[in-house]
């Protein structure tokens, strides 16, 4: 390993990574169809490619588990072994070792054995007759994106180059450097009103934005790197549960920008793992309930406009708003007045406080009342949402939308007593002017009765403890925050710009309400704000 160039080893970290999730999901797919002679070749085939680059490598360890799992899937291509639960749970259990090992090699430390044990049962396994094992049967984890013909073949030939994401960051960030030099321009062009200047920055804008595409498309990737790795944890997590779970995966094509398709990764783990723990049923309750034994779990994604959707989705037991209600009461997270006030949507987004749960007893799965609001957290530093559907007895649906990139956020440009401040434009739904008449009010909150839908105001004004606007002419920014709807009363609209995100200041950082900071057209720095936190804050706001 000593003699290797960096790169080499760099390389193969890569190419052994994509690999090794690409058979998380083979051997999933294979365990549902054993006669699959595609899948049961790629299989071989990974595990081969592993072990050649391991053992350039020098990586004795790593060779030799490929090689026992090689040697086996080899027998099986020949017809000399069969393929059963028992030998998929092996193949599993090595998938594991190997990403320990993989990722102790990417800190530069040593290499763990393969379990002794685990090595020996998968030789005896490959040195058994086919004749005395049974033929191989669904788990009850079932497999995901049907698509056996893309597992075999591993997708259509790219022509590809590997590039530093750092010198990708760069170019990114430079063409944000650009994007705000165009936007100054082209407020210069309308104060000037330069027929040249207008032809010019027109041009100018135009090749910008065919630039800013083509950047971000650079950095764009199937959210299929993410989606690959569920099909094994449902699994596993399945066969620990003693539950029976289909996960089928739909719009593993969908491209989002490659730091949210990483930084989503966590988010989705803890809900597909909630989604069968919390979700579904066991056999025998989904029996009783005269469902199917196998519950069904939805991963799925797609564009709409300048965002991505992701839904997980299952057929299990919902959730109980009344449940939920008198949990956040007992654990002592909520007042018992403010819990009878909640409706049942509100109810669901009571799984995001932390400590929450409703699990009697802790497992190594979930009960410790950790982790949804960590995705709650997760998603919202990514600009996006996260809402809950859910019926009791017919399951519960998370769907999360996040825009394509974080990279340059289109906004909608308010300004307050002279000050600009920039809402993502992603979570704005109409503009309103401000009525004449004074707002009702419901439990000391001013609402407005907005096609006979109770819309709550908040006045940006009295956010930032400002004097209350004298002038009139206020305008209300209708603006939507998971489930829920709200008010922004604002001075003025400015209109919308796309901005690039900076780091807020340092005084202003972990103040709630504010999401980052930009330049502006006029150069003026804005603070863009955080819609969620800036609920959460806000009290009842009246005008004074």
């Amino acid at each position: 390993m000593a003699a290797v160039s960096p790169d080499i080893a760099t390389d193969f970290l890569v190419e052994a990574g994509e690999i090794l999730e690409r058979l998380g999901e083979q051997l999933v797919q294979l365990e549902q169809a054993a006669d699959d002679r595609g899948l049961l070749n790629a299989v071989f085939r990974g595990f081969h490619t592993i072990k050649g680059g391991a053992g350039f490598l020098g990586l004795t360890p790593m060779v030799e588990l490929c090689h026992a799992l090689e040697d086996a899937f080899d027998k099986a291509r020949d017809g000399k072994i069969l393929l059963d639960d028992e030998a998929f749970d092996y193949a599993q259990r090595c998938l594991d070792t190997l990403a320990r090992q993989m990722g102790a090699l990417g800190a530069g430390a040593a290499l763990e054995p393969a379990d002794p044990e685990l090595l020996a049962a998968i030789r005896a396994w490959a040195s058994g007759p086919a004749s005395t094992r049974p033929s191989a049967s669904a788990g009850p984890a079932g497999a995901a994106a049907r698509s056996a013909e893309a597992a075999r073949t591993g997708g259509d030939t790219e022509q590809t180059v590997r590039v530093d994401t750092r010198r990708l960051d760069a170019i990114v960030n430079l063409t944000g450097e650009l994007v705000l030099a165009r936007n100054r321009l082209k407020v210069l062009r309308d104060r000037l009103k330069d027929e040249d200047l207008h032809r010019a920055v027109t041009a100018l804008d135009h090749a910008t934005a065919r630039l800013q595409v083509s950047v971000m498309r650079t950095r764009m990737q199937p959210v299929s790197r993410v989606f690959q790795r569920f099909p094994k944890m449902a699994r596993d997590v399945a066969r620990q549960l003693g539950k029976q779970v289909e996960l089928r995966l739909e719009g593993t094509g969908t491209e989002l920008d490659r730091n949210l398709v990483e930084a989503l990764a966590d988010p989705l783990v803890h809900l597909v793992r909630n989604a069968i723990d919390h979700g579904i049923e066991h056999p025998s309750a989904r029996a009783a309930a005269g469902k199917p034994e196998l519950g069904q779990v939805l991963l799925s994604a797609r564009q709409e406009g300048d965002h991505v959707v992701i839904e997980i989705r299952d057929d299990g037991a919902g959730m109980d708003a009344e449940r939920l209600r008198a949990r956040a009461v007992e654990k002592g997270l909520l007042a018992p007045e403010a819990a009878a006030r909640l409706g049942a949507e509100e109810c669901y987004q009571l799984i995001f406080l932390p400590g929450f749960s409703t699990k009697q007893e802790i497992t190594d799965i979930s009960g410790r009342g950790v982790g949804m609001d960590v995705v709650q957290s997760k998603v919202r530093e990514l600009s996006g949402q996260i809402q809950i559907h859910a019926e009791p007895g017919h399951g519960s649906r998370f769907t999360i939308t996040v825009p394509l990139t974080l990279a340059i956020l289109p906004t909608l440009l308010v300004r307050v007593e002279g000050t600009i401040y920039a809402l993502p434009l992603s979570r704005v739904v109409e503009v309103l002017p401000m009525p004449d008449a004074r707002p009702d009010y419901v439990d000391s909150q001013p609402v407005l009765d907005l096609r006979s839908t109770t819309l709550p105001l908040f006045w940006l004004r009295a956010w930032l403890r400002r004097p209350p606007h004298a002038g009139g002419g206020e305008v209300i920014v209708v603006l939507q925050s998971g489930e829920l709807r709200f008010g922004l009363v604002v001075d003025q609209v400015r209109g919308r710009e796309e901005v690039v995100i900076k780091a807020l200041p340092r005084r202003l950082r972990g103040l709630p309400g504010y999401a980052g900071a930009t330049l502006i057209g006029d150069g003026a720095l804005a603070m863009i704000l955080d819609v969620d936190g800036l609920r959460r804050s806000a009290g009842p706001a009246q005008r004074g």
